[in-house]
């Protein structure tokens, strides 16, 4: 399973606490009565058909998006927003070619607090940006333009910008679409140290579990108004996703991989690569 126990030995508490949530959107409900504590350290996979609510619930946990019911805490706190111990990193979108920041610039974004309101320039500021650089893998690109680097490149400063505060919590919204597969082990990677060696907990919402599988603690399924949670075994069965989905699905071995088929309204099949 994953490394996240060695971080979670020495934390005093959860850094998320969710109990009794509900969420409605236009008189349709997409979940109610959801229960989830997160330690630090700890690895958690939000799966589920489009629409089922994912994103939403990082936007609830952001601040963004009020509960039709129930509580959030963050590190003990009530959800508010600009939380600096929340990093988020969104799903990869290509910037435009003639943006005329350059990379360093993106993660002073974060360093800033411009992400959350007007730059507040302090002293370490740069010594800090170039750190944040280093740690996921930019610095020799830190001058370019953002608009000449490549999807993967743009997507480590995103994770760079998210990593600003020292978070204790990292909302993850599908971070790795659009990636090739060197880019997805890479930023899987920077997200996988933060965790271990700095004990921050992991929410990574993702409809392709294939590169994250072996890092998790638990998966966090939603589907039409319903939800399961558990450790990836116990997900990821025929008999549990039949019944979250009222509909028979099947997940199939195909050697060191599993397959998920059948899953109705959704996106094609999920491959579920290796179980760790």
């Amino acid at each position: 399973m994953s490394g996240g126990a060695d971080a979670r030995a020495h934390a005093p508490g959860p850094i998320l606490e969710i109990t009794g949530a509900a969420l409605h959107r236009s008189n349709h409900e997409l979940w109610a009565g959801l229960d989830l504590t997160v330690e630090p350290g700890e690895f958690i996979a939000v799966l589920g058909p489009s629409g089922s609510g994912k994103t939403t619930l990082l936007r609830s946990i952001l601040g963004l998006q009020p509960l039709s019911a129930g509580n959030i805490l963050v590190g003990g706190e009530k959800v508010h927003r600009g939380n600096p111990r929340i990093g988020y990193i969104p799903q990869q979108r290509p910037m435009a070619p003639d943006t005329s920041m350059r990379a360093r610039d993106v993660v002073a974004l974060g360093v800033q607090g411009t992400r959350f309101g007007f730059p507040i320039p302090r002293r370490g500021d740069r010594a800090r940006v170039d750190a944040l650089l280093d740690g996921v893998g930019a610095a020799h690109y830190a001058e370019r333009p953002v608009g000449m680097l490549s999807g993967g490149e743009q997507q480590r400063l995103r994770v760079g910008q998210a990593l600003a505060d020292a978070p204790s919590l990292l909302l993850c919204d599908e971070p790795l679409s659009n990636l090739d597969l060197a880019n997805q082990r890479g930023i899987t990677d920077i997200i996988d140290r933060e965790r271990r060696e700095r004990g921050a907990a992991v929410l990574f919402v993702t409809h392709d579990i294939n590169p994250i599988l072996g890092r998790v603690d638990r998966i966090l399924y939603i589907a039409g108004g319903r939800f399961v949670l558990g450790t990836p075994d116990e997900v990821l069965q025929s008999r549990v996703l039949t019944d979250l989905y009222g509909t028979p699905v099947f997940v199939l071995r195909a050697g060191d991989r599993l397959v998920v088929v059948g899953v109705p309204d959704a996106e094609p099949h999920h491959d579920h690569g290796e179980i760790a």
